[in-house]
């Protein structure tokens, strides 16, 4: 527990004004002073030329700039003096104050003053930084980084006007830390105070310094970890004004706990950092001896100081529990300076602020402030080329042409086009903030884009230009797939499968009118690749997404190309690279859920919410890996099938190696980021790089034997046709034969079970007690219901006809051999049973009163008509026979729901089975009663949206549960009654209601509760089950009733 014991002062963390507080300390802290063991602090034997020599006590002037943290509001302010942290204390700032000496007040500023006493810049006392106490303090209260570059204007101004410093000879060090005010107010416009606008205003202002400041080292301290904020807000054993606290910081305090606002600003605080860091790693102030610019980082993930007790302590904020207390200025000025004499690559970046801070010394072999260059440190390469090698000898075209496409080598194909998604188009490839995702750069895309030269842009196009230079339809440059560079690209952001076939029309009619393509002789190479937006929004919509759907749509598409193009090899890869099973997690998910990769997981949900969102194991995440495997499964059944293998002229091959994916991870072990563009979901040119290199090893690959994981880090070495094998691999020249197509299973006419019971016969004495009832005793069977009770669609094509002896629960045609049902398994206890309907005429319904279109309201009347029929009938002993009943109703009562909700309200459906079961409970002796709970009907929407003819008859029929679009509040409406029909008619049998007789029962049998869809072996809805409506069953789905009803009876 956080807070196991009765409070006290102590455990509570309180301070009053005489400071009682039982934090860490240590005498220093006590007097915010400091020790310095150093021994050598003298300067360079002459004053370095370079930036890289440079000893702490070689600095001459000191300087800062950034906001209220350099200021130092409040940090001398007495406990709860709120109103005091207006107060600048500029003499205690931990990077440029300058109070007293380092025995008193430990600022960065005092530590160099004992290196070099003549240190002149540092700020003293309070005031704002237009007074002489600031001196070459300027930073300013509330700034933003778009305030820094007039800070510096106005440091450089004032160093320019100072008599004691000189400009070009003197060393000076500038301390810069900024982003704590962006950071506060970015969700009020996450635009203006984006990273990529941070970052741009801190460039301006470093950009300054860098042409106007000669001899300069910049510390360029990273911003802090401001989440941490959250902590001291939310906690109640503290006297933080949290009102304030809200006001000062809205978008740090404000948001829910795992909110996207939260993960927003997670985000952008990851974001400000990293780019700050790429900023100073791009080499660009570094282009001199005498200036460079140094990432000082121990903020970087700075947590809440806590008290030996383990809570939070406020001691080291000011009253207002936002800024520094002067016991943290003193720890940061101790932090700073070591990480100033850290080596590149080496720096602290978690430094605790509650942690005894040992000051480090220079030493003899490392006796300089630690610069890129003094540390040995070489920063990543901002200038990545992206270009492969080709070893291949032979590189020359068919001859004769080729006339078949299983005879087809590289430089045959003169035409390359692709169709797709935004990976196609090329979404996000060469940017470096999330504003850019907007532009498609095409000309990079791995499949079919066509800039520069495989030298130092790798995509399949540029491959293929080093067999043939003349190859055309690559796409360049940026723009849509309306632009004339984008040629026989044709890819759209957002597609999913249903917009191919229009991708497919525009294609070919660009093929046929441009003047550069014979289309009727030169061979055609077209790269399709689509599926990602629909598994995005599966989830959302699963009957629309469906694995049939898909493959219909899919279908469509390359019969268009079949049909119409005349010379065509087809590309197809089976599935999207970012929804492949790997070790049963949605791969991308890595990049999301790991809070060390800085991704953007506010976006989550608007990039890909059914993949993205959600716990693991979730329903949603459960349906999509289901459905990516089942859209795999069915393009490989359809290309598979022949149907594209009818010409020599024309093939579709499957490309499999996205079908599994590994997510790079990098030295740390988190996910490698470089290989995305800043969303995170779509690849970089890194990444593209890898795909178009992996792409065309596919096609070489032989079928049968083709690579089915792509390993993004993979080094993947660009293959050669061989003598051997000089062609594009096809099933043909693979000499791979297609397993054959499943056969299509013919109905089967028998229904029937075995019953493996030893025990059959009666009890040895008849019972009076329903609860001694067992199946041999059963005399008489009867039932109530509507048209699933009468069995209509049992003879799957007729659904005018009522076959009441096929009914699952009264039916009794044929034996329990040929046809389940209830009464054929009673017969096998008690031959004699009586009651079950045959054949499809009134005349042999028997006890079966159930009639198509019934609703609850009709059941009483069914009820008293069943009574009088057994009282009248002479076949059975009324008094003495026990009976077995069967009522289910409600579906035609949930399908009307919408058409008149009063009518068929929850409380009428309820009032209805009550008056139904109170005239069995007074009218009938020695009776069970099986009230079979409604079935959950919004399975219909899958058996619908599996054929068109399915969504026309089924929609008529239940028009309130089909109607409605997905997630729609009418939806969402019915699918809670039928939740409340289940629940009410449960407590109403529940109630106790029909408990007092002592040979009457009403047991509720709820198989039908959680109805699962039947699926076929491409796991699409298995037909066979149904009757040609789509909604009623077939002689099959009912014979699986009557099982399900009896095992729920025993």
């Amino acid at each position: 527990q956080e807070n196991p014991y009765l409070f006290t002062y102590r455990n509570s963390n309180y301070s009053s004004s005489t400071d009682t507080s039982n934090t860490k300390e240590t005498s220093q802290e006590r007097s915010y002073g400091t020790n310095i063991p150093c021994f050598d602090r003298g300067p360079s034997d002459t004053v370095p030329v370079s930036v890289h020599n440079l000893k702490p006590a070689d600095i001459q002037v000191i300087a800062a700039l950034g906001d209220s943290l350099t200021v130092s509001n409040g940090a001398a302010s007495k406990p709860h003096d709120v109103l005091d942290v207006l107060t600048q204390y500029r003499g205690v700032s931990w990077s440029v104050g300058g109070n007293e000496n380092i025995s008193t007040v430990t600022t960065l500023a005092n530590i160099l003053r004992e290196f070099n006493p003549s240190l002149i810049g540092y700020s003293i006392g309070t005031g704002k930084e237009t007074t002489d106490n600031a001196a070459l303090n300027q930073a300013v209260a509330g700034d933003h980084a778009e305030d820094v570059p007039a800070q510096v204007r106005r440091l450089v101004d004032r160093m320019k006007n100072d008599t004691r410093i000189n400009l070009q000879t003197d060393w000076k060090l500038i301390t810069l830390f900024i982003g704590g005010n962006d950071l506060c107010k970015f969700c009020h416009n996450p635009i203006h105070y984006s990273p990529e606008n941070y970052t741009y205003n801190l460039q301006i202002a470093l950009d300054i310094l860098h042409r106007e400041v000669p001899r300069a080292f910049v510390n360029l301290v990273t911003v802090l970890s401001i989440a941490s904020l959250r902590e001291l807000h939310a906690s109640e054993n503290n006297t933080c004004p949290k009102l304030l606290m809200r006001l000062l910081c809205p978008c740090v305090i404000n948001p829910e706990d795992n909110s996207n606002e939260f993960k927003k600003l997670v985000y952008f605080n990851r974001r400000y950092q990293e780019r700050t860091r790429q900023l100073v790693e791009s080499g660009r102030y570094d282009t001199t001896e005498d200036f460079t610019v140094v990432i000082q980082p121990f903020l970087m993930n700075v947590n809440m100081p806590k008290t030996q007790e383990g809570l939070l302590d406020s001691s080291y904020f000011a009253p207002d529990c936002f800024h520094f207390s002067q016991k943290s200025h003193s720890q940061a000025a101790r932090a700073l300076w070591n990480n100033m004499l850290e080596p590149l690559g080496e720096k602290t970046h978690n430094q605790q602020i509650e942690d005894e801070i040992v000051l480090k010394c220079p030493s003899e072999a490392e006796p300089f402030l630690r610069t890129y260059k003094n540390s040995n440190y070489t920063y990543p390469n901002q200038t990545s080329n992206y270009g492969s090698q080709l070893l291949c000898e032979d590189r020359s075209p068919s001859s004769p042409p080729a006339a078949s496409v299983h005879f087809l080598k590289p430089a045959d194909v003169k035409i390359i086009a692709a169709l797709g998604d935004s990976l196609t188009a090329g979404t996000g490839i060469a940017s470096d903030n999330i504003l850019d995702l907007g532009a498609e750069y095409r000309g990079l895309s791995w499949s079919i884009g066509g800039d520069a030269s495989l030298e130092n842009v790798t995509t399949l196009p540029n491959i293929f230009r080093e067999f043939d230079v003349m190859i055309v339809g690559y796409s360049t440059g940026t723009g849509s797939e309306k632009d004339s560079n984008a040629f026989l690209n044709q890819a759209v952001p957002g597609a999913q499968a249903e917009h191919l076939p229009a991708q497919a029309r525009s294609l070919l009619r660009l093929m046929k009118t441009d003047p550069r393509i014979d289309f009727s002789a030169d061979w055609k190479l077209i790269t399709v690749h689509i599926g990602g937006n629909d598994l995005c929004n599966y989830c959302k919509d699963p009957d629309h997404y469906s694995a049939v759907n898909f493959v219909r749509r899919i279908q469509e598409t390359l019969d268009i190309l079949h049909k119409q193009a005349s010379a065509l090899k087809l590309s197809w890869h089976s599935s999207l690279y970012c929804l492949v099973e790997v070790m049963d997690l949605l791969p991308l998910r890595q990049l999301f859920v790991d809070t060390q990769v800085q991704c953007p997981t506010y976006m989550a949900d608007y990039l890909c919410s059914c993949v993205l969102t959600g716990e693991e194991n979730s329903p949603n995440l459960t349906m999509v890996r289901e459905a990516t495997r089942a859209y795999q499964l069915g393009i490989q059944r359809l290309v598979e099938s022949g149907r594209y293998d009818t010409h020599e002229n024309f093939t579709v091959i499957i490309q499999p190696f996205l079908q599994n994916l590994k997510i790079p991870l990098g030295q740390d072990g988190h996910p490698d980021v470089s290989y995305f563009s800043p969303d995170c979901l779509h690849p970089s040119q890194k990444g593209h790089s890898q795909l178009a290199k992996a792409l065309w090893n596919a096609m070489l690959q032989p079928v049968g034997q083709k690579a089915e994981l792509f390993d993004f880090k993979a080094d993947i070495v660009l293959d050669c046709p061989t003598q051997n094998k000089p062609f594009l691999g096809t099933y043909k020249n693979s000499n791979y034969t297609y397993p054959p197509v499943e056969p299509t299973n013919e109905p089967i006419e028998n229904w029937g079970s075995d019953l493996l019971c030893s025990e059959q016969a009666p009890s040895s004495r008849v019972p009076t007690s329903v609860h001694e009832l067992q199946a041999a005793d059963i005399k008489v069977i009867g039932a109530l219901g509507d048209s699933l009770t009468t069995a209509v669609g049992a003879k799957a094509t007729d659904l005018q006809t009522d076959w009441r002896g096929l009914s699952w629960s009264i039916g009794g045609d044929g034996t329990l051999e040929t046809q389940t049902t209830l009464p054929n398994i009673l017969k096998k206890f008690n031959p004699n049973l009586f009651g079950f309907s045959t054949g499809s005429s009134k005349e042999t319904a028997g006890f079966n009163v159930a009639e198509r279109g019934a609703t609850a309201r009709n059941m009483s009347a069914q009820a008293r008509e069943l009574v009088e029929l057994m009282r009248s009938s002479s076949k059975i002993n009324f008094k003495e026979d026990w009976k077995l009943i069967t009522v289910l109703v409600g579906g035609n009562d949930l399908c009307q729901y919408c058409l008149d909700e009063e009518t068929y309200s929850v409380q009428k459906y309820v009032k209805h089975l009550q008056d139904t079961l109170d005239i069995l409970y007074e009218e009938l002796p020695r009776v069970f009663v099986n009230m079979v709970e409604i079935l959950d009907i919004s399975g219909l929407r899958h058996i619908a949206a599996s054929s068109s003819g399915c969504a026309l008859t089924a929609k008529n029929v239940c028009p309130c549960f089909l109607n409605p679009k997905e997630n729609s509040s009418e939806l969402q409406e019915i699918k809670r009654v039928n939740r409340d029909f289940q629940a009410e008619a449960l407590q109403l049998i529940n109630s106790g209601r029909y408990e007092e007789r002592e040979d009457f029962a009403v047991v509720m049998q709820p198989f039908f509760r959680n109805t699962l869809l039947p699926l076929d072996s491409n796991g699409k809805p298995d037909l066979s089950f149904f009757a040609a409506d789509c909604f009623h069953f077939s002689v099959r789905g009912y014979a699986e009733m009557a099982m399900a009803l009896w095992n729920n009876m025993v």
